[in-house]
């Protein structure tokens, strides 16, 4: 057996994972399957390593990941980090200072740069419920002690795709702004995407964008669709990425991956 593809690129987030983190057994043999037939599957996510890895030791995965919105490309069997490029902490003051200027105070939270690097949160900032740890800051001053990923921003009034568009509008030119999820608005270095790590990632695994296949849910894998040869929209994904997928599987509660990779296994 044989698949067409020889890399396959997941997100994590609404399309991997389910609402309550697992991998379906269904979507596991399904990705077993494809490797097994000369696929590389690589997990292309904005969640930083440390908020990756048990995920990957779970999986008993043991290639390389794109981590931190492309940020970091990790080796998961050798648990060590190949690349890392942090956001410019007097930059993104400066952007910070803009975006509250022009819409008022932001809720903050940022992700440390490392292998082992906490996710900070300030007052007032919603964290999704669940097992990611993170740690509380009364002071949001202590963010730019040590490097940094990126930062989140929520407002108090703006949802996530306004908030993103009025502060690309203001600070478009000194750094990125991205939907990264729900409630998730991410402030990262200028050109760096899911599209930059997945390139360095598939560079060093000898694969090209025209052998890839990708799937994802939100905004912020535009561009690893831009750059894989056909881009797999989830049917719980944003409208924005659906407007420029390839085509649209079913949920990632429904075993989307597992329905596109099976159709291609047997098509092979």
């Amino acid at each position: 057996m044989s698949f067409p593809y020889r890399l396959i690129a997941t997100d994590l987030d609404g399309t991997l994972l389910r609402a309550d983190e697992s991998i379906s057994e269904r979507t596991r043999e399904a990705l077993a399957a494809a490797t097994a037939a000369g696929a590389a599957h690589i997990v292309v996510t904005g969640r930083a390593v440390p908020w990756t890895r048990h995920i990957l030791d779970d999986l008993g995965y043991r290639g390389l990941a794109v981590c931190g919105q492309g940020a970091q490309v990790y080796h998961a069997g050798e648990h060590r980090l190949l690349t890392s490029l942090t956001l410019d902490r007097q930059l993104a003051g400066l952007a910070l200072a803009k975006i509250e200027a022009e819409l008022g105070p932001v809720f903050l939270a940022a992700s440390r740069d490392g292998l082992d690097g906490d996710v900070l949160v300030g007052p007032g900032y919603r964290v999704q419920e669940g097992p990611l740890p993170y740690v509380f800051l009364q002071d949001t001053a202590e963010v730019w002690a040590a490097p940094l990923t990126k930062l989140y921003i929520q407002h108090p009034e703006l949802d996530d795709d306004t908030l993103a568009t009025k502060a690309r509008e203001v600070v478009g030119a000194l750094v990125d702004v991205v939907v990264a999820g729900p409630n998730i608005v991410e402030i990262l270095p200028l050109g760096l995407s899911k599209a930059t790590g997945l390139s360095l990632a598939a560079r060093r695994l000898g694969v090209k964008k025209t052998e890839t296949i990708a799937f994802g849910d939100m905004p912020n894998d535009i561009p690893m669709f831009g750059w894989a040869s056909h881009g797999v929209a989830m049917a719980n994904a944003h409208r924005d990425l659906k407007a420029v997928a390839d085509e649209v599987t079913t949920s990632n509660e429904e075993d989307g991956i597992a329905v596109v990779l099976e159709r291609l296994l047997g098509a092979a």
